[in-house]
């Protein structure tokens, strides 16, 4: 740089002495056109000739022009300054190739230390993680700017919050950018909504938070941290999200990244982000307790979703697994309804397909309504196939065919080896009964002769059969339950799950039907009268005004022998 600064000094000066030397001759020249323009003025004044000779002989002998400026020393003088500057430009020619082959060899020899760490580095991994992850390992030269880390981590108030809890519904999105030191220089805690999605989204939103911001403070070099290998691979481009929104923000994250000179990313152990994740454990406790400060200066009182009347806090159920609230009275009204039908109650949200459990639903339900849904939790539990319930009336007890007690099994059992094949034992009452004709035990008495004599095994069962044929009841060919159209389509669906027709009683399959009856009957569709009252026509053409549906609790003897256990049909 100084040689550069003396040259351009030395054109100057030689610019300067071309100058003053054309203004010195430039000088003299009109110094001369003055005196002779004097001389002859003079002249023309004086009309004496001879004077005017004497004046002009005296004054022409006296006056010489001033000598001009050799021309030779001008020259001189500029060829020595052309000359200087000559050499000073070669200096400064010589000077910069100096300089670039030291440059040139203080890139080789960088390179070659490079070079050799990352060959150690290389060398020191082992083979498992070399065969999984050895294209993609990198090592950019290092570069005069300093490298940041970015730790980030996204964290959803659903895995701090108990089960019975209310959940606000935030999330947290925490970022550290650390130096080259490890020094923390910017940290991010910032609230969003839960409902945005899931881990993934939260990683990846963390993480353009911390990219923007790094961008913003005008850095130019970064590694992701991360220990989450989904998102390190999708990063890298080794898997795809297959969701257009979460594949449009992982193309954001990729579009900030092109912006750095340099970015890189290292896949580590959860415990290398233990600072990240205090931050982001820290700003959803902070959320939690301002929840609960603006909660305790309010009515609490919360509107429920069935009946849309506000409702006391205390007084909603949150349904577990989903946690979805719903006010106690509702929920009773769900459950009873569901119970009455032979269904298993779950989640009145649409949409919702989690089951309702009998620990969770003690806090709304009455004893009563526990214990029969106890029973058709048990009822589920059993294949139709494998049920088997008590034939004596007083006891009606649910088992399964292979928990039945076997007469053998007993060692002060009195039966003869014969009796084994059909005798068994109700688990409850002990009360001995026959497998095969599901009726008390038939001592000394065939099966085949036993349905000969009693063509009806109970003394119900042939006005049960003759009332079904009366009122175009059908059975259902699976479980033998007996089911009534009440309105509605001939799409039938039993309490065992089994799909038929109405008209044929042919199964139904895929949702589907294997018949070619009408799938429906005007007459059998719900309508209003000119009062607005709802009204049905059943298969009789009979009218009737729906009324209000007795009160399960007061449905004593739903659970009966076999062949009189029927409830209505349902869709």
């Amino acid at each position: 740089m100084a040689d550069d600064y003396d040259l351009v000094a030395l054109h100057e000066q030689v610019a300067l002495a071309s100058s003053a030397a054309v203004s010195a001759s430039d000088l003299d020249l009109a110094f001369q056109l003055q005196v002779s323009e004097a001389i002859q003025a003079s002249l023309r004044a004086n009309n004496n000739p001879s004077s005017s000779t004497v004046a002009a002989a005296a004054v022409s002998p006296s006056f010489q022009p001033a000598p001009a400026l050799e021309s030779s020393d001008v020259a001189y003088a500029l060829a020595v300054q052309a000359a200087d500057l000559a050499r000073a430009e070669e200096d400064r020619r010589d000077a910069q190739g100096c300089r670039a082959a030291h440059a040139q060899a203080a890139a080789a020899v960088r390179v070659a230390a490079h070079d050799a760490v990352f060959a150690r580095e290389l060398a020191a991994i082992p083979e498992g993680q070399w065969a999984r992850d050895g294209d993609n390992f990198e090592r950019p030269l290092d570069s005069s700017r300093p490298l940041f880390r970015v730790f980030f981590k996204g964290l959803s108030s659903k895995g701090v919050v108990g089960p019975r809890d209310r959940d606000p519904g935030v999330a947290v999105l925490a970022v550290a950018l650390c130096n080259h030191q490890g020094n923390v220089v910017l940290r991010i805690q910032k609230p969003v909504e839960a409902s945005v999605g899931g881990r993934m989204t939260l990683e990846v939103m963390a993480l353009t938070e911390g990219l923007q911001a790094a961008l913003g403070l005008g850095i130019q070099s970064v590694k992701i941290v991360t220990d989450y290998r989904v998102l390190h691979n999708h990063l890298l481009g080794i898997w795809r999200p297959t969701q257009k929104k979460l594949a449009d923000m992982v193309d954001q994250v990729l579009s900030l990244r092109k912006k750095f000179e340099q970015c890189e990313i290292l896949l580590v152990e959860p415990r290398q982000l233990d600072y990240v994740m205090k931050l982001a454990r820290e700003s959803v406790e902070s959320q939690l307790a301002k929840a609960i400060t603006v909660n305790a200066g309010m009515d609490m009182r919360e509107n429920c979703a069935i009946c849309l009347e506000d409702t006391d806090v205390s007084k909603i159920h949150a349904v577990e697994g989903c946690a979805h609230r719903f006010c106690f009275s509702c929920m009773k009204e769900h459950v009873k309804v569901k119970l009455l039908h032979g269904m298993l109650p779950a989640c009145p949200q649409d949409g919702c397909a989690k089951q309702l459990t009998v620990e969770g639903s003690k806090v709304f339900l009455s004893p009563r309504l526990l214990g029969i849904m106890v029973q058709r939790i048990r009822e589920g539990q059993i294949p139709p196939s494998q049920k088997i319930y008590c034939p004596y009336p007083k006891c009606s007890a649910l088992m399964a065919l292979s928990e039945v007690i076997h007469p053998m099994q007993e060692s002060s059992s009195k039966h003869t080896v014969a009796d084994a094949a059909t005798l068994r034992k109700c688990v409850k009452c002990r009360g001995s009964f026959c497998i095969i004709c599901k009726v008390p035990w038939h001592d000394m008495t065939t099966c085949l002769d036993y349905k000969r004599m009693h063509p009806h095994a109970h003394s119900g069962d042939a006005k049960l059969e003759s009332l079904a044929e009366h009122q175009r009841w059908r059975k259902c060919t699976k479980c033998k339950h007996i089911i009534e159209l009440a309105e509605g389509c001939y799409h039938m669906t039993c309490v065992c799950s089994y799909e038929f027709c109405y008209t044929c009683g042919k199964e139904w399959k895929n949702k589907k039907q294997t018949c070619s009856c009408l799938l429906w009957d005007e007459r059998n569709l719900i309508r209003n009268d000119i009062r607005g009252n709802v009204v049905r026509d059943d298969v009789r053409g009979n009218i009737d005004v729906d009324e209000d549906e007795d009160d399960y609790d007061e449905e004593d003897d739903y659970y009966v022998q076999e062949g009189l256990h029927y409830n209505q049909g349902f869709r």
